[in-house]
């Protein structure tokens, strides 16, 4: 909710096939896949207190594999929720795979290829047309198969940054007029000096008896 994105923003794709290679125990395939995806947080309910902290967007991925008689299967899916902070962000996302009731659809999947797979890719995490308080998945079998690397350099802009360099840039500009911090402390040093007088100006009247203010009154 309360984000959006250009209307031509690809929000989805598919990466290369990538031949995988052993490293110690493990099949590691290297994609390095790049891509962009540019989102706009627009907040219509400004002054509702308190502020209601917002939620980031998610990206859903899928790993299918692919064997030399092209037979593909769903090896796994995770999600990740984008980092809040800017910056470059490592994260090693963990997949899990749905699994078929019985020995006969796992046969099926080795021998043939094809298996489970998810209709709504959201269900992954929360699924879309979910609008309850609790969601259950007891009776949904899974497995958990590896990890999907994901290296992401965040990058955020504000109209609120944007005022602030401004202000910071009308008080340098202020400073250079006034001819830096010596000139500046002792502006307001002679200003403070010109407060403190008229502050006891006014009370030195205030104590005074009225009939000598107005005699000195007449007098003038």
């Amino acid at each position: 909710p309360e984000w959006s994105s250009s209307p031509f923003q690809q929000l989805s794709g598919v990466t290369q096939t990538c031949a995988t290679k052993t490293v110690g125990w493990d099949n590691v395939a290297y994609f390095c896949y790049p891509f962009t995806v540019e989102m706009f947080y627009t907040q219509e309910d400004e002054g509702v207190f308190p502020y209601s902290l917002p939620q980031w967007p998610v990206l859903y991925f899928e790993v299918l594999s692919l064997d030399f008689w092209q037979r593909y299967r769903v090896e796994g899916y995770g999600s990740l929720v984008l980092p809040a902070c800017p910056g470059v962000h490592m994260l090693t996302i963990p997949t899990w795979r749905p699994v078929g009731l019985g020995t006969v659809a796992e046969m099926r999947r080795f021998f043939i290829g094809g298996s489970p797979e998810l209709e709504d890719l959201t269900y992954i995490r929360i699924p879309s047309t979910f609008k309850g308080k609790r969601l259950s998945r007891f009776g949904f079998r899974t497995e958990t198969t590896g990890s999907v690397t994901f290296r992401l350099c965040c990058l955020q802009q504000s109209k609120a940054f944007l005022e602030n360099s401004a202000l910071r840039q009308r008080m340098q500009s202020v400073l250079d007029r006034l001819g830096g911090f010596s000139q500046q402390s002792s502006v307001y040093n002679v200003l403070e000096a010109f407060q403190r007088a008229r502050r006891r100006m006014q009370e030195a009247r205030e104590s005074l008896p009225q009939d000598l203010i107005n005699t000195s009154a007449s007098a003038v």
